[in-house]
């Protein structure tokens, strides 16, 4: 029994030195921090760094910083960088380049300029040892990122220019940290900037050309092995940050060229996506936090005076100039004053380049210990204030957006939207509940809907038990991505007027049908013909065929045929197109006439999309092969199409689907059916007494009057 209790005691001796028992402890940190911090509402990235103060080597002793330590801290560093690049939302990025340069020069030059002369007249140190310093101050890293992206507003316009500035100023720093480190080994010659110029052009070409390709590859051949999808995106990220290093830069930078060559493939909504952003957020990034706390060492501010003054005016140097490149940005491009807040909070963190930046000079003996103190406690003060003033403003961003799409809510009826899908066959029920992941509300609590139709006979009992058996894979696929699933069996002779009747019952608001199991519009789906189940939903109806990945996608066409803009459920459809361009980073072009064109703008200004729109004028809907010869093999295709009665609904364009059948046979389509805008009457009720004897009649002889204008204009 004493041997037993001095085995204990010598695994509890510090630092400890078990390393499972060093996993534990990191892991009930990482556990307790939060909750017990959020009920003071302090940060939790805040108290995952003052642990790292208490527990590290210059607190408690508990943590020696030892090599797998260093490793997961190196892990939680990358992983900040590649999930920025990740989330960062392309088209905003690509219509806000301009306004990312900009503030990156800002938050660049300024601390520089008000550092530098401070180091240099006030400090009194050298000009490498004073630029090398300044330059420190121009360098922020991302540490209050989580709070952002947790809160749902990643995909701000603030949050986009300041990951895009975190980019440029980074890269500057570590390059100027490159040419003092040569020009202090006399290497500073024209050898050195043609390899780094060469080595860069090599690194971007293999992360930009080569990685996109292999990548889409691997997803195409490999799409059930989900598992695999993970392992291969982490083998990308710390592959791409070893080439940044071999190319002359920090790992930081190639792990967020990883995430932004990876972008497009991985929609944000998607399955891979939440377990990436779990597996950061809830290990790799704390881990980190924790590392940066336990490099700080309290007792260097009683060390002497000196300390102190090189500590307190580096850290408030630091601080001054990312808030006045913060407001400059603000008075530039005429933000508010919580985004400021917001672009201050996000870019005043120093952790991981500056870390870099002074170690090495320190090394390299260009800056002395005092320097070295001093950042080290600049750390610790920067990445507190950064906490607090990004969650204050983070908050106050997602309140306001919040309370819009609650105004948006009450008028389209999309927070608590609910989404229908029936079920013919299970082959394409995995690609069509992987459109609804992408399109759905993440605000809505409903869960989506999968429906099966069982045919009224003695085998019902027998099917409906088949069909929950075959659901439950696709229950799991839901869960993957943090959707609930729902899944309801029905027994009816019609599965058309099944389909109807239960997309009432639940006040579905969109139900997602696959295309007809055989060529032609003409043919039956779900044993009906499929104009039963377009007039017999009122919903808003998308029918799709999905003959690929969405990942193989670069453009969305969404073709509007005219008056289409006119629907009531036109703009639930806008947001969802929107949506699904913004998920996949595809750009969205309209085919259309001009008034639509038009119409479409000023609804999404209405709705605040931030999609761009391209335009393609379509003024002859009749010959159909102008617009087919102009669609491309890896473009997506939707088209607004309206039902029989409607405002819109024009008779023209009934053969639509076939034609698409014939022209987009390689393309992924989408065909429309808005929410259904006719006016029922009180004689709806009686079936003898209907119109459509006399509207078929109509149409026949509008169809003949267009073949033999046909006809005339041909002789």
């Amino acid at each position: 029994m004493i041997e037993f209790f001095r085995h204990l005691l010598q695994e509890f001796e510090l630092p400890l030195s078990n390393p499972v028992l060093i996993f534990s402890l990191i892991l009930f940190i990482i556990l307790l921090c939060p909750i017990l911090l959020k009920k003071i509402n302090i940060p939790g990235i805040i108290g995952l760094i003052i642990s790292g103060v208490i527990i590290g080597p210059h607190g408690l002793n508990i943590l020696a910083k030892n090599s797998a330590v260093d490793l997961f801290s190196t892990i939680g560093l990358l992983y900040i960088m590649f999930i920025a690049g990740l989330e960062l939302d392309m088209n905003e990025f690509k219509a806000n380049r301009n306004k990312s340069l900009l503030f990156g020069f800002f938050t660049f030059i300024l601390p520089l300029s008000i550092g530098f002369p401070v180091c240099f007249y006030l400090l009194k140190y050298d000009f490498n040892a004073s630029f090398l310093t300044a330059s420190m101050f121009a360098t922020h890293t991302l540490v209050a990122y989580p709070i952002v992206s947790k809160l749902g507003i990643a995909k701000n316009q603030a949050v986009a220019i300041t990951v895009g500035g975190t980019i440029l100023t980074d890269t500057a720093v570590l390059i100027i940290l490159a040419v003092i480190m040569g020009s202090s080994q006399g290497n500073l010659n024209q050898a050195f900037w043609v390899k780094l110029i060469i080595s860069l052009a090599i690194f971007s070409a293999i992360m930009f050309l080569i990685i996109p390709r292999v990548a889409k590859w691997f997803f195409k051949k490999l799409e059930s092995e989900k598992h695999a999808h993970y392992i291969f995106v982490l083998s990308v990220v710390f592959f791409a940050a070893f080439l940044a290093e071999v190319a002359g830069v920090e790992p930081i930078i190639g792990a967020f060229v990883a995430g932004l060559a990876l972008n497009p493939l991985i929609p944000h909504s998607s399955a891979l996506m939440n377990r990436i952003e779990f597996m950061g957020n809830s290990l790799f990034i704390p881990f980190f936090l924790i590392s940066v706390g336990m490099l700080v060492d309290v007792s260097v501010i009683l060390s002497g005076p000196t300390a102190l003054i090189v500590a307190g005016t580096l850290s408030v140097v630091a601080i001054f100039g990312k808030w006045i490149a913060a407001f400059f940005t603000q008075i530039v491009f005429k933000y508010t004053r919580t985004e400021r807040q917001l672009i201050f909070g996000l870019s005043s963190a120093h952790a991981a380049a500056t870390l870099a930046v002074i170690l090495v000079g320190f090394k390299a003996k260009i800056l002395d210990e005092n320097i070295l103190n001093g950042t080290i406690i600049l750390i610790l003060i920067t990445c507190i204030v950064a906490s607090f003033a990004t969650e204050k403003a983070a908050k106050k961003i997602a309140i306001c957006e919040e309370e819009i799409s609650h105004e948006d809510a009450d008028r389209d009826q999309i927070l608590d939207e609910h989404i229908l899908i029936p079920l013919a066959k299970s082959s394409a029920a995995a690609s069509l509940l992987d459109f609804a992941l992408l399109i759905k509300d993440k605000k809505s609590s409903n869960p989506v809907t999968l429906l099966t139709i069982v045919p009224n006979n003695n085998q019902a009992e027998k099917n409906i038990l088949k069909y929950r058996k075959a659901a439950d894979k696709f229950v799991i696929q839901g869960s993957a991505s943090e959707v609930k699933i729902n899944t309801i069996a029905r027994i009816d002779h019609n599965p058309a007027s099944g389909i109807a009747r239960t997309s009432k019952e639940i006040m579905s608001d969109i139900v997602i049908v696959g295309w007809p199991r055989k060529t032609g519009f003409i043919d039956k789906i779900f044993g009906e013909n499929v104009d039963s189940i377009i007039n017999n939903v009122d919903k808003t109806l998308f029918i799709c065929r999905f003959q690929k990945n969405f990942i193989e996608e670069k453009r969305l066409v969404f073709i509007c045929p005219p008056f289409s803009e006119r629907g009531i459920g036109f703009h639930l459809l806008m947001q969802k197109v929107s949506r699904l361009a913004q998920e996949l980073s595809i750009p969205i072009v309209i085919y259309g006439e001009e008034r639509t064109y038009q119409a479409i703008q000023q609804i999404a200004s209405h709705l605040k999309l931030n999609s761009k729109f391209g335009f393609k004028n379509v003024s002859d809907w009749e010959d159909f092969e102008s617009i087919s010869g102009e669609i491309k093999p890896t473009d997506l295709v939707v088209v607004n199409l309206s039902r029989k009665g409607s405002i819109s609904y024009q008779s023209i364009f009934d053969k639509l689907p076939t034609k698409f059948e014939k022209y987009f046979d390689s393309n992924n389509v989408m065909l429309v059916y808005p929410q259904d805008d006719r006016k029922e009457s009180a004689m709806d009720a009686y079936e003898d007494f209907t119109a459509s004897p006399l509207a078929k009649g109509i149409e026949a002889i509008e169809q003949i009057g267009r073949g033999l204008g046909s006809i005339l204009k041909k002789s």
